[in-house]
């Protein structure tokens, strides 16, 4: 689930009434954008982006000594202000072709960060991400791309000519994938965020991986079977409906268990689901493992054979939330992994607690 900023523009985007496919060929806005991207990794650019909580104290540190953005890092980066004289004219030039320039009296800003994963690097939306299609990158992001490296180098999934980032946002999670099955198969990135599918055009581009793209919801523009299937939904409540926020249901777990429904049926034999979001715990007990599980035995009742593995990834997160309406009786909410893996044995179906 990407990482929350504040939102003053709380009217999601919708999804298309059928799945569309997105054109793969980049704009030239877009390649304005790769050009920039390309000219941040020719100055060794790095940066990990922060919680919103974090990146908003450093910043207001940097506010109170009356500094604005000094180098590409606080640019790019921290999402500071800057000089025009600050850059070569090029680069602000690029910024401008690609529709990500503000102009704030005599300081112009950046629409855009960059942050780095690895040895790769990712455009994401500018702090603060005001904006109700805002295209997340942070925490949840690092913690996502190590939840697959680490399962797929466990058990790799040795049929993966075709992988789907669903949800894909920025598409971290389908091209951390790709590279860990060290498929040569195809990559589909699924969004319903026009805004994002424009991201993760870029950012495939960016990082040399082919893909196509379709503005759809889940697994409704992707025909056939799939041999590896990521997701990273969100799974916070959200009275606004927020669409990049609210995970849906009572308590944050639809998008979740909609994802397992629908992906788990779509699953070749010896393919595998791997779902990273969160989970609300009431009283001890995992609401959303008991749900997964739950759908897991359906499949299994219809012929589909299938195990499951689960795990908590980090104990305790976004404790904020706690204190905001839907949360009265929520203990925590965990970040969880669930891989579940289609087997050709008839009927067999496995849950376990310990994962990898």
């Amino acid at each position: 689930m990407p990482d929350r900023g504040p939102v003053t523009k709380p009217t999601p985007a919708k999804a298309p009434a059928r799945a569309v496919r997105a054109q793969a060929r980049l704009t030239d806005a877009d390649a304005a954008l790769l050009a920039l991207g390309r000219w941040l990794a020719s100055q060794d650019y790095h940066f990990i982006s922060p919680t919103p909580v974090t990146h908003a104290l450093v910043n207001a540190r940097a506010k109170r000594a009356g500094a604005v953005a000094g180098s590409a890092h606080d640019v790019f980066g921290w999402s500071r202000p800057f000089s025009s004289s600050l850059l070569p004219s090029t680069v602000v030039a690029l910024l401008e072709r690609g529709g990500a320039l503000d102009r704030r009296g005599d300081l112009l800003a950046s629409r855009v960060r960059f942050s780095t994963l690895g040895d790769a690097l990712y455009m994401h939306s500018s702090f603060p991400t005001s904006d109700a299609d805002a295209v997340f990158f942070g925490p949840d992001t690092y913690r996502f791309a190590a939840f697959i490296e680490a399962t797929l180098a466990l058990a790799p999934v040795t049929t993966a000519q075709r992988i789907v980032d669903v949800g894909c946002g920025t598409g971290a999670g389908g091209i951390v994938a790709l590279r860990a099955a060290s498929s040569t198969g195809g990559l589909t990135l699924t969004d319903i965020s026009a805004k994002a599918l424009r991201f993760a055009r870029i950012n495939a581009a960016l990082n040399g991986v082919p893909a196509e793209f379709f503005q759809c919801d889940l697994f409704s523009g992707v025909d056939g079977d799939i041999d590896l299937i990521v997701a990273n939904p969100p799974y916070l409540v959200d009275p606004k409906g927020r669409l990049y926020r609210d995970g849906g249901g009572t308590q944050g777990q639809e998008l979740s268990l909609r994802i397992v429904r629908e992906g788990i049926m779509q699953l070749s034999v010896g393919g595998a689901l791997l779902l990273y979001t969160g989970s609300c715990i009431v009283n001890g007990d995992d609401l959303l493992r008991s749900q997964i599980v739950a759908c897991v035995n359906e499949a299994c009742a219809r012929g589909v054979s299938l195990e499951l593995s689960y795990r908590e990834l980090d104990p305790d997160v976004f404790g904020e939330e706690l204190a905001l309406p839907g949360y009265e009786t929520v203990d925590r909410i965990a970040v969880v992994g669930a891989v579940i893996r289609r087997s050709s044995s008839p009927h067999r179906t496995g849950v376990t607690r310990a994962m990898l």
